[in-house]
């Protein structure tokens, strides 16, 4: 099977970048620069919209608030409802995660999100590489009937995981897709193919400056900015790949 691409967009713009760029996927979210947010279903409207008949399927993040993936009954509740209006505004799928105090999978919290997917299919983020064992987590995510998860082989970087990309494809036998994502440039992503994963994952972003003088909220740097989709670093990557694709 030919590798499958994911790239990580925030609008409608980065979907048309996605299209060039013949993307199978993106994962839709907000505030890639926080990691990722659950975006608007207005902003999954729309990048739907943009993707038309044939563009990339559109995966929508369901991240309640930044920060760790241990998450208390009302923030698991609400992002259950935000699955279910995701995949009311268009969506094809989700992208979701949880864990429990001890840093494991929380199986009750996945199985109220799968359940709420109601079919549809769902990724597990990179919680599983904040776990204490990423090929157990893989596991759990099988057992809960999870189609794909997303890992950088527990590192920060995907590059500095290999080992752990390949004990998780072995350990997935084609029961689960295993996608390599984190920090992925078109300088690496042949070495992670190499790997066997089932698709990449990548954002290929670039940050723009804020015009502003004064310094929004506590997270800002500065006075803050925001990142978008850089079409020359997707197509980049794109690029290093053809030789493998080929």
């Amino acid at each position: 099977m030919p590798l499958a691409l994911e790239l990580a967009v925030q609008d409608p713009a980065g979907m048309r970048i996605a299209r060039e760029a013949g993307a199978a996927r993106v994962e839709l979210t907000q505030a890639l620069s926080l990691g990722g947010l659950t975006p608007s279903q207005a902003t999954i409207e729309l990048t739907r919209e943009a993707a038309g008949e044939s563009g990339p399927q559109v995966h929508a993040l369901v991240r309640s608030r930044a920060g760790d993936f241990h998450y208390d009954d009302d923030e698991i509740a609400l992002m259950v409802r935000d699955v279910r209006l995701a995949l009311a505004a268009g969506a094809h799928g989700v992208v979701v995660g949880c864990q429990d105090a001890d840093g494991t999978l929380n199986r009750d919290g996945l199985a109220r999100l799968v359940d709420a997917a109601a079919g549809a299919p769902v990724t597990l983020h990179r919680v599983m590489d904040t776990t204490p064992d990423p090929v157990a987590s893989l596991r759990i995510a099988r057992d809960l009937g999870i189609g794909r998860v997303l890992t950088s082989g527990g590192a920060s970087r995907a590059i500095d995981g290999l080992d752990v990309l390949r004990a998780l494809v072995a350990e997935a036998a084609g029961d689960i897709d295993v996608m390599a994502g984190s920090g992925i440039t078109a300088s690496d992503v042949a070495a992670i193919a190499a790997t066997g994963v089932d698709a990449v994952h990548f954002s290929a972003k670039r940050s723009v400056v804020s015009r502003g003088t004064v310094r929004m909220g506590s997270a800002s740097d500065g006075v803050g900015g925001y990142e978008v989709t850089d079409r020359d670093a997707a197509l980049a990557v794109v690029a290093a790949l053809a030789p493998i694709s080929a």
